[in-house]
């Protein structure tokens, strides 16, 4: 199956079993914003309190946004990712050098992140909105109305706040996920210990969400929190990203650019797995019927 098609509906697969984590992170990294009272503690206590007051059903709001989130973002960065990764490899089908994979990964992320944003924006408010006071909820009823309302409301630009963070974050994202699981893969396939199956996919996702955690989740909380700021009177929360860190830090502490560590890793290493499984069964189901 073609890369694009395959890493769309693959993400958005994997999607329906991480929401609830993304939705958790969420709401950790708006938590204590500003050096107000954090309304989570850890990870497990802000799931408690989203299934008591919002019902199960809660821990999945905002899920429509993030499938369409999955189909242009993803389908966009791996078809991006993986034709340049087919153009620079070797003759005899050897893998390019690591700093090409880190060209191809960057170049991937920063225009898959792009055309996403829209639903990405989207997706923050519909997911941040159940931690709100009522009176202050967006109430967007889908994906749909949230673009809709957002570019009626505030502009068409805006569904592209936070932008350059967003790029910005996907670029981190991308290089660190995309280059650290290949050469995990293939360091682990080298050893001889493992063989390429489900369990070297995990050992490789897991190492390689570990890596992107780290580096990704100060830019990420700087967008998560520039997407969900409401301009009152003209005048905005935050200036960019900049003001956002500098703020935060002053405010909350350094170590609070990785508020919402554990939601975040336990995220991008089963969404990672998840989606490199759909897309190998989906390729081998392709390769059965029309090859």
């Amino acid at each position: 199956i073609n890369a694009e098609y395959g890493g769309g509906i693959s993400g958005m697969g994997a999607t329906v079993f991480v929401q609830p984590i993304d939705l958790l992170k969420t709401r950790m990294q708006l938590s204590g914003e500003g050096g107000t009272a954090r309304a989570h503690r850890t990870v497990f206590h802000a799931g408690i309190s989203v299934v008591k007051s919002e019902g199960v059903g809660g821990l999945y709001k905002g899920l429509s946004a993030a499938l369409v989130r999955q189909l242009l973002y993803t389908t966009t960065r791996v078809g991006i990712y993986t034709s340049l990764f087919d153009y620079f490899s070797g003759e005899d089908g050897s893998p390019p050098g690591f700093l090409t994979k880190a060209g191809c990964a960057l170049t991937a992320g920063a225009i898959g992140s792009f055309v996403g944003t829209p639903a990405e924006i989207s997706l923050i408010r519909m997911t941040a909105d159940g931690g709100l006071p009522p009176e202050k909820r967006r109430n967007y009823k889908g994906v749909h109305n949230a673009f809709s309302r957002i570019a009626k409301e505030e502009g068409i630009a805006t569904l592209w706040r936070g932008c350059g963070p967003t790029v910005s974050r996907a670029i981190v994202v991308n290089i660190a996920q995309l280059v650290t699981y290949s050469s995990a893969k293939e360091k682990l396939l080298g050893s001889g210990y493992f063989q390429d199956n489900i369990v070297c996919h995990f050992a490789s996702s897991m190492i390689s969400g570990f890596a992107t955690t780290v580096a990704s989740m100060p830019v990420d909380i700087c967008k998560t929190r520039i997407q969900n700021m409401k301009v009152v009177d003209g005048v905005p929360e935050y200036k960019g990203a900049v003001d956002v860190f500098l703020k935060t830090v002053r405010s909350e502490g350094f170590f609070s650019l990785w508020k919402g560590f554990t939601p975040y890793y336990a995220r991008i290493g089963p969404h990672t797995v998840l989606m490199f499984v759909f897309l190998e069964q989906l390729n081998k189901t392709y390769m059965k019927l029309f090859v």
